[in-house]
């Protein structure tokens, strides 16, 4: 069997030089030898790793659970330093990995989340040879002065601050130069490995993230598209007031270079920051939610990479209020609006723990008979809680537990899961994942109130949707007056649990006690 493997390897080594240089549109050049030798040599490690180190252990055994355990970690450790060593593409790859808490592997998702920390970084050459090239000016012509050590640096981009001629303080996202001319390479290399592992273990599903990758790589390379996303983004939820989008400065903006207006705060999930400076954690968590909600169900055009970096808070010095900053717009799903309904109806069937319709809108999305498991993934709670309702309870740490164990046992069926789903979910439960990651950090997790927001969001969507359907003035009415009654319902839930919690709520319950046992 390694025999076979390191075979393999060869034909995806020879099949893959075969396609390069016979695609007129690649440069086999490009690739590098070292590049695509190194990412062979890890995909065969990783898979002779798998097939020796498990063959003579019982199944199911408590040695085969801790050995498995030992070659998960031994493989993402491997992963991780192929990222790191290719960077672009493979990093970008690495980092969605590393987001999916509660589908992989705790080994591979906790390895892969210090990509986030670990991208790497242009040099001022580099940057200044950008600029020139699509401004046409040098950075000095440019800029009054421009910061040599980035803010932050990801897998496609950095950020330097920087000022303006004119004494505006901006952020310049500049792309890594060789990023654009490698990335469909990547990809394609990528493809031909997976292909290839496919044919060893036939129960692994992962082509889902190259198509993923094929689909979104482009767009997110494209910094125009960035910007409009943003300023679409800015308008969609201008009623929110907490919510701040940078303004992008589009004289300076080019598809490899995006200025926007410079705007710092603390990360979203740093607990100690929002203490030090007065900020309400649970309303940042609570607004967090909405938003997400509004963009989900409402509006189905999600922002669909909330890891912190992206997502900073910063208290008003004039009006003392916390807003929320978000950044990087470069990823962004938009849902169709079968998609959005079908999603909202199981949203809110999973709320109301109605077991029927659950499995309903589940088959609707693709899960068919892993509804339970599809269900457990996009709520990331046990099917125990998903029975009693999801709102009952918060997470405990032994149900944390559970669900994380469970991500391993039932890789094969969450891969297959995957592989079925709309492609729109994909980036659905990656943001979801993200988010519930903030959730965590602030330790705001499933609480009451966000699943309150999300069903005021499933009921104006659905009621809007309805309407839009209807030819008549009396069913329009009806389902405004439908509607209404149901928000009615929850507005009065909400009043019912805060004076539940509050001081006001306790003297008002004692009263009723005193009350009835003096009767």
């Amino acid at each position: 069997m390694a025999r076979m493997v390191l075979k393999l390897a060869s034909l995806a080594a020879a099949t893959s030089g075969i396609y390069l240089y016979g695609n007129k549109f690649l440069d086999p050049n490009d690739f590098g030898v070292v590049r695509v030798g190194r990412a062979i040599a890890t995909t065969a490690v990783i898979t002779y790793d798998y097939l020796t180190s498990l063959r003579s252990v019982p199944y199911g055994s408590e040695e085969y659970d801790f050995l498995k355990s030992q070659v998960h970690l031994r493989s993402a450790e491997r992963l991780r330093e192929l990222c790191c060593a290719n960077r672009g593409t493979f990093i970008k790859v690495g980092q969605h990995l590393g987001a999916l808490d509660y589908l992989l592997p705790e080994e591979y998702t906790r390895t892969l989340k210090v990509l986030h920390s670990q991208a790497p970084q242009s040099t001022r050459q580099e940057i200044e040879q950008v600029i020139r090239e699509d401004l046409g000016k040098e950075i000095k012509e440019l800029f009054l002065s421009f910061e040599d050590t980035p803010l932050g640096a990801a897998s496609l981009a950095q950020v330097h601050k920087a000022v303006l001629q004119d004494g505006r303080t901006v952020a310049v996202k500049i792309q890594h130069p060789k990023v654009q001319a490698q990335s469909s390479k990547d990809i394609l290399l990528m493809e031909v490995l997976l292909l290839v592992v496919k044919q060893i273990f036939p129960d692994f599903e992962f082509m889902w993230l190259v198509e993923e990758a094929k689909k979104n790589l482009p767009l997110e390379l494209d910094f125009l598209n960035e910007g409009r996303n943003a300023e679409k983004v800015a308008h969609m939820l201008k009623n929110f007031d907490f919510l701040k989008v940078p303004r992008i400065y589009w004289e300076l903006s080019t598809r490899r270079v995006l200025l926007m207006e410079f705007m710092e705060g603390g990360q979203v999930n740093d607990r100690a920051y929002m203490e030090r400076n007065g900020i309400n954690v649970n309303e940042i968590s609570r607004n967090l939610g909405r938003l997400y909600s509004e963009m989900i169900f409402v509006n189905g055009f999600v922002h669909c990479d909330p890891h912190p970096g992206n997502v900073l808070v910063k208290k008003c010095p004039a009006s003392g209020k916390a807003h929320i900053i978000l950044l990087d717009h470069g990823l962004y799903q938009v849902l169709s609006e079968s998609f959005r309904m079908d999603y909202c109806c199981l949203w809110q069937a999973l709320i109301k723990a109605d077991m029927k319709r659950v499995q309903k809108y589940s088959r609707r999305l693709g899960a068919g008979d892993l509804y339970p498991l599809f269900a457990c993934m996009l709520t990331a709670r046990s099917w125990e809680s998903v029975n009693r309702g999801i709102d009952r309870l918060p997470v405990s740490a032994s149900e944390d537990v559970e669900i994380r164990s469970n991500a391993a046992a039932y890789l094969p069926q969450i891969t297959r899961l995957l592989n079925n789903v709309p492609r729109q979910m994909l980036l659905l439960l990656k943001t979801n994942d993200l988010l519930r990651g903030i959730e965590s950090a602030l330790h705001t997790r499933a609480s009451a109130s966000s699943f309150l927001n999300m069903s005021r969001c499933c009921i104006r969507a659905v009621s809007t949707y309805q309407r839009s359907k209807s030819h008549s003035l009396y069913r329009s009415a009806q389902i405004s007056l439908t509607e209404a009654l149901s928000l009615w319902q929850i507005n009065l839930y909400e009043l019912f649990l805060w004076l539940k919690g509050s001081q006001l709520g306790n003297w008002v319950i004692a009263l009723l006690s005193w009350m009835h046992h003096s009767t």
